[in-house]
């Protein structure tokens, strides 16, 4: 009678003790884990990676550009959604980071419009326009009034113009891969060339990230343009710029490396609008 309990209790305590698993497979701009639990027979239970979060904490090495390029958002949006204020776009370790948008007590979604799609105020001066009604002049012996001097509306300030991107190809190569909206691998193109030929910047912009963080990208450069665009140049054997520094286009930003230890040298080229990646082919010139 004692064996038996004691067998008993020992089996239910290393059932109890035990943790599932994880398992992580890299996948290029996301991450996803595979819990299996140990004694099930082979059965796995999917968990949702990083985009599925709510929040996301600051770690060592990210920028706020980094982070919403790893989840597929938009950079200004991310900062609404903190509170984070432009230009500096500051961040540290350590701080939590909202990944949707907050929501009210009906559950609502809070809305932040783009600045790009922010139209400009319709109302419009002109010079031409009457001044206001003058108030009347109670005249006293002693009081002489000026004459009223013609009041003029000031013009209005001038609209900045959003300026025309004219992209160009970031080096040459023949295109080994395409992009593809069904597929998370093929978020941009492949261009294969030789180890060491100069990446270059496909059109002027600012340098909002430089560094190897970003998993299935290597060693990343990306660059802020106007209207929202972001692109990307992975796979880099070496970095010749960092962050802050502002391009022109056609500026050298990397020399071509390899996505894997003895692979062929490519670079990923990635296009980016307001988070979302686009076809890069359209916008290149052809050739």
């Amino acid at each position: 009678m004692l064996l038996p309990g004691m067998l008993f209790y020992m089996t239910a305590c290393s059932s109890r003790g035990s943790a599932p698993v994880y398992n992580r497979t890299p996948v290029p701009g996301s991450e996803e884990r595979v819990a299996t639990k140990p004694g099930g027979q082979g059965q796995k239970r999917v968990v949702k990676g990083e985009r599925s979060r709510t929040y996301y904490l600051v770690q060592a090495g990210d920028t706020l550009f980094s982070i919403a390029w790893r989840h597929d958002l938009s950079y200004q949006l991310l900062a609404a959604w903190n509170g984070i204020k432009s230009p500096e776009y500051a961040i540290y370790p350590g701080q939590r980071l909202r990944l949707k948008p907050p929501v009210t007590r009906q559950g609502r979604e809070v809305r932040y419009p783009l600045p790009a799609q922010q139209a400009p105020p319709r109302t419009k001066l002109t010079p031409s326009s009457k001044p206001p009604p003058a108030k009347p002049v109670t005249m006293t012996a002693k009081t002489q009034t000026k004459p009223l001097k013609r009041v003029t509306a000031a013009k209005p300030e001038a609209v900045k113009k959003s300026v025309k991107l004219s992209w160009a190809w970031p080096t040459k190569g023949r295109v080994v891969q395409t992009f593809s909206k069904l597929d998370q691998h093929r978020k941009g193109i492949r261009i294969q060339g030789s180890i060491g030929q100069p990446i270059k910047a496909a059109e002027a912009g600012k340098v909002v990230y430089a560094g190897g963080g970003l998993v299935g990208y290597g060693n990343l450069v990306i660059i802020k343009h106007d209207q929202g665009f972001l692109s990307a140049y992975g796979y880099n054997r070496k970095l010749l710029v960092k962050e802050g520094d502002k391009l022109t286009k056609g500026d050298i930003v990397a020399h071509m490396g390899t996505a894997n230890s003895g692979g062929q040298p490519m670079l990923h080229f990635e296009v980016r609008r307001q988070g979302k990646p686009i076809n890069p082919l359209p916008l290149l010139p052809r050739r």
